[in-house]
């Protein structure tokens, strides 16, 4: 193995070039590459959100990856982003079983098992709501809307912008977390954008800029039932243009908002997971200087979905799923 090739892949992978990395191994012929080479092409995909093709990688050394700690990891973090929980679940214990304590680990796990045990406590939900008799009323179920899922969440105490507000997992560190910024940057963040930026938000950004918060879910009441559902974020943009998901990164604000044709209402600020939707801040009625309001947009059918009358407000009113 070129070991010059080495170093320059694992620097590539601190300076965040990712497509680099792909290029650089995929010059080689597949028959050729080694599991290190492998693992990677599988890491800077997974990087990049090519998540499908990251499996397909990490496939092709299972059976070298079966005891390796960090493949299952990664494989783990493939499959859960397609949403392959089963799959996600299984690598993430093997993953534990081998390297027990891992924080990401088991929080991908708690992640998962929380789903599990919502989607069960929606099913009998559902079943006690639209069972007669032992068979199911025609037309009794409803289609769930995107990312708003109506699970019970327990309130919390206003949470701290920083210390336990912030957990700082390898992927936060890559994707999000950026150097704080300078005021002479947070100038030119805002000219790029065309929005001055909040005053709760910046200082915000200026004790830790960006990352994926531990409590990612913020309450929404739907008005017609009067239930209490949620909007997922995975993070929240930093102030910046070098990590991928900060306001100016490769998959920043008006980026995301071009590509997927987003209202050009304000500024994104965090993505759902799986990308089907975004929460933004909204100028609508404050002016391009003024103090936004913070909204949820859904990326099937651009539904505004109002959150809170300010950042501030938001940040407090995050939630951990029960």
């Amino acid at each position: 193995m070129n070991e010059e090739l080495l170093e320059q892949l694992e620097a590539w992978h601190e300076e965040d070039e990712y497509e680099k990395i792909v290029d650089a191994v995929q010059e080689i012929p597949a028959e050729e590459r080694d599991y290190e080479l492998v693992n990677h092409l599988g890491r800077a995909l997974n990087n990049l959100e090519r998540y499908e093709e990251a499996v397909e990688q990490f496939l092709t050394v299972a059976d070298e990856g079966a005891d390796d700690p960090l493949w299952q990891y990664r494989i783990g973090l493939a499959y859960y982003y397609l949403e392959q929980y089963d799959k996600a679940e299984q690598a993430f214990e093997r993953s534990d079983e081998l390297e027990p304590g891992d924080e990401d680990t088991l929080e991908f796990l708690e992640w998962i098992r929380n789903r599990d045990e919502q989607d069960e406590d929606e099913h009998e939900g559902n079943l006690e709501a639209g069972e007669q008799d032992g068979e199911l009323v025609e037309g009794s179920a409803e289609e769930p809307r995107a990312t708003i899922a109506s699970v019970p969440v327990v309130s919390s105490d206003p949470v701290p912008l920083s210390g336990e507000f912030w957990n700082d997992s390898e992927l936060a560190l890559e994707q999000y977390v950026s150097d704080l910024p300078s005021d002479e940057l947070i100038e030119s963040v805002e000219e790029q954008l065309v929005f001055r930026l909040p005053a709760s938000y910046i200082e915000m950004m200026k004790e830790h800029n960006g990352g994926i918060p531990y409590n990612r879910f913020f309450p929404v009441t739907d008005e017609a039932s009067g239930e209490t559902g949620y909007v997922e974020i995975e993070g929240i943009m930093g102030i910046g243009r070098e990590k991928r998901h900060s306001l100016c990164g490769a998959d920043g604000s008006w980026v995301v908002i071009e590509r997927d044709r987003y209202p050009e209402i304000g500024v994104i600020i965090a993505k759902a997971p799986s990308e089907a939707g975004v929460v933004m801040l909204d100028y609508r009625s404050s002016g391009n200087d003024g103090e936004p309001e913070v909204v949820y947009v859904d990326k099937a059918e651009r539904r505004i979905t109002p959150l809170a009358p300010n950042f501030e407000t938001f940040i407090h009113g995050l939630m951990r799923p029960e």
